[in-house]
């Protein structure tokens, strides 16, 4: 990856599916901050639910996924928040509207 930024990693991310949805978890709202240092990379994501059955494999692949991508001597740190707690207001208004919530509905 050439020119490392904050659009770009999300285009990676978006490689990442939640196999319980079937959309990929940019759009799904998981990804909760993306900051980039002169050769580090932190992502801070969420699960729908701390009691996600696929969270320790979303995290694995979100780590694997950057790992793949960025060059080897960049460091990585992919951490797992809880706060806010996700919601479906946190999609992308394409994906809401295809679960059946309005943007205007309180979600």
């Amino acid at each position: 990856m050439a020119n490392i930024d904050r659009n770009g990693v999300l285009d990676l991310l978006r490689d990442v599916i939640d196999p319980e949805l079937g959309f990929n978890i940019v759009d799904i709202g998981l990804i909760y901050g993306v900051e980039l240092g002169v050769d580090s990379l932190s992502v801070s994501m969420t699960m729908t639910s701390p009691a996600c059955p696929m969270g320790d494999m979303l995290y694995d692949d979100v780590r694997q996924t950057l790992l793949d991508a960025l060059p080897d001597d960049w460091q990585i740190d992919v951490s797992v928040v809880w706060e806010p707690a996700w919601s479906p207001a946190r999609m992308s208004p394409e994906l809401r509207q295809r679960f059946g919530w309005q943007d205007d509905q309180q979600v």
